[in-house]
């Protein structure tokens, strides 16, 4: 397998020009991180990622979590990495400094993550899990349960879980059985089998603190009845020390697709006398307060997606450079030539490449506004911030990921034969990849959420302000007078007036026939990730060709930036107007037939 590189270039350029950190920097808590001490951030996270996680990568798929006498042990070499990974103080990056954390902007941090998951995805989904679970605590553990939990979470010398799903209930959350009775001290004892549960068991850590869904005895029926505690793997002593064990046994781990060296774990809760735990925040709310977790974990999945396309992309091209196969079409020499001169081979590699950029930019752009809403001044600019991010998440996590499964499976296209061979490295990465359109919420779910919460709640109102957004783009565009630039500005013009076609049958539709509107609701979330993607690639088309016209930086690679936004405006943009015609005429197809018709 070939070893990951950061793409430290790309990076930079992001966070100069498509996501200007100079702004991010300009808000309260941010100022620390600047440009220049955010390449420096990066350019330490590119040698860990590239030095250390990488080459565990394929030792981690080869030898995979073992569950052995009740314990679960990690792969050769992951107990040394985390540690040198905690030491360095990585797993703290973004968190709340008052709990040691370092307080950097999710929007480098976004892209630290990034590289961890390019490197080293299965490794990386343990200090996610734990991110998850800081920030429900953050929000809503009490002042107790932050200075009991928080401090050692945030160093990673303890790592954190998300314990929802059930045999029974799968997505379905107010199916839940896992019970929780108070007891007179003010715990609860938690009794239950919870499965799917990532990083559930391991031996990185001495202690794992899990944030688990139950029902009280008195709990309502459904998703209103459910509460969220904390359940640590072994308990905590009034003055921070390690006591006895809890009450939570690993059952056992499962076999799975991908991700091999990433532990998933059925957990039993109360086997003999009940697992103790602690309410965090209210009775009855837990689920509102998961969401706080799932949110993270949505917009985590999204980086992931990201990594493993990028890493896909340059494997693959690495194959393409040095594969000599075939004469080139039309020349007259018949000598061997690298299979990257091969027209259908570019094609593929600028699709893995255009793609990748355009998700890298829109994982960005949502990472900053996720900054502008929590430290703006200005109350509305938070707001809007805010709204932009819950719009936009359904796109980091779903087309993301529905992007990097394509973009994966092209890397083993590129590869031909030995893309099936596992020893190359490409089919490991589409079996990794192809989790993420699965797990914290299928894809499905996600652009159910993204039509009906998300675009017909508020009549359209956010998403039109981004298209707003996305037609000033288009503007600039054109006053350039450049053919590329022009071309590009043709397409995306294209691509929002789809876009505004399919937003106006959801809003007239949803409130009448949610079903007839969700029918084209994953068609919708493509169209929307397509389109923006295309925004944020323009976007970035546009400043380099200004760097270009100024004679200010390598042209070479600004010429690149011009020339894969084109190819991303004529062979991904286009496709706008196809799923719009999907969205708005395709309910009737899918509605006409009976269940006995399948």
């Amino acid at each position: 397998m070939k070893e990951y590189t950061p793409p430290l270039r790309d990076m930079q350029f992001v966070l100069r020009e498509v996501a200007p950190l100079d702004e991010v920097s300009r808000l309260p808590g941010c100022g620390d991180v600047n440009l220049e001490v955010a390449e420096a951030i990066l350019t330490e996270a590119g040698k860990l990622a590239a030095g250390v996680l990488s080459p565990l990568n394929p030792v981690g798929d080869r030898e995979g979590a073992r569950a052995r006498d009740g314990e679960v042990v990690t792969p050769t070499g992951w107990r040394e990495a985390y540690r040198q990974f905690v030491e360095g103080g990585w797993n703290a990056l973004s968190c709340d400094p008052e709990y040691g954390g370092q307080g950097v902007p999710r929007l480098v941090s976004a892209l630290v993550e990034e590289m961890w998951n390019g490197a080293n995805m299965a490794f990386t989904l343990c200090p996610m899990l734990t991110r998850g679970a800081i920030a429900a605590l953050e929000l809503k553990g009490s002042e107790e349960l932050k200075r009991r939990y928080l401090p050692k979470l945030t160093s990673g010398e303890w790592t954190g879980t998300m314990v929802l799903t059930e045999p029974q209930a799968g997505s379905d959350l107010s199916a839940v059985r896992t019970r929780a009775v108070r007891q007179g001290d003010g715990s609860y004892r938690l009794e239950g089998q919870k499965i799917f549960i990532t990083y559930g068991d391991h031996d990185l850590t001495e202690n794992i603190v899990h944030l688990v869904l139950a029902r009280t005895p008195d709990a309502p029926e459904g998703v209103k009845g459910i509460s969220l505690f904390v359940v640590p793997k072994v308990l905590v002593n009034a003055d921070g020390s390690l006591g006895p064990r809890n009450d939570v046994r690993c059952v056992s781990i499962e076999h799975k697709l991908g991700i091999h060296a990433s532990p998933t774990a059925v957990l039993a809760f109360g086997d003999r006398e009940g697992a103790v735990g602690w309410l965090v925040g209210e009775e009855h709310r837990g689920l509102e307060y998961m969401f706080i977790t799932m949110n993270e974990a949505r917009y985590a999945v999204g980086l992931e997606a990201v990594g493993l396309a990028e890493r896909a992309y340059q494997a693959a091209l690495a194959y393409a450079r040095e594969r000599l196969q075939g004469t080139e079409l039309g020349a007259r020499s018949k000598e061997k030539v690298p299979i990257l001169r091969h027209p259908d081979v570019r094609r593929m590699l600028l699709l893995m490449k255009s793609r990748t950029e355009a998700m890298r930019a829109v994982a960005c752009v949502t990472a900053a506004a996720m900054d502008a809403a929590r430290c703006h001044p200005d109350a509305e600019r938070r707001a809007r911030s805010q709204a932009f991010v819950e719009l936009t998440i359904p796109i980091v996590k779903a087309w993301s990921s529905d992007s990097a499964i394509e973009i994966a499976s092209l890397g083993i296209q590129v590869h031909g034969g030995m893309g099936y061979v596992e020893e190359t490295g490409a089919a490991q990465l589409l079996r990794d990849a192809r989790i993420t359109s699965i797990y914290e919420g299928t894809n499905g779910i996600q652009a159910v959420d993204l039509v009906g919460r998300k675009v017909a709640r508020d009549g359209g109102d956010a998403i039109r302000r981004v298209m707003g957004e996305m037609r000033e783009v288009e503007t600039q565009l054109e006053l350039e007078e450049s053919e590329p630039l022009t071309a590009i500005a043709a397409r995306l013009r294209l691509g929002v007036a789809a876009l505004e076609q399919a937003v106006q049958f959801i809003v007239a539709t949803y409130g009448k026939d949610a079903r007839r509107a969700s029918v084209g609701a994953v068609p919708f979330l493509e169209l929307f990730g397509t389109v923006a993607g295309g925004w944020q690639m323009a976007r970035a088309a546009l400043a380099a060709h200004r760097h270009l016209e100024a004679g200010r930086g390598e042209a070479a690679f600004l010429r690149a930036k011009v020339s894969t936004a084109r190819f991303y405006a004529d062979h991904v943009l286009v496709r706008a107007a196809g799923l719009s015609r999907t969205v708005v005429s395709g309910a009737d197809a899918v509605l006409a037939i009976e269940d006995d018709q399948f």
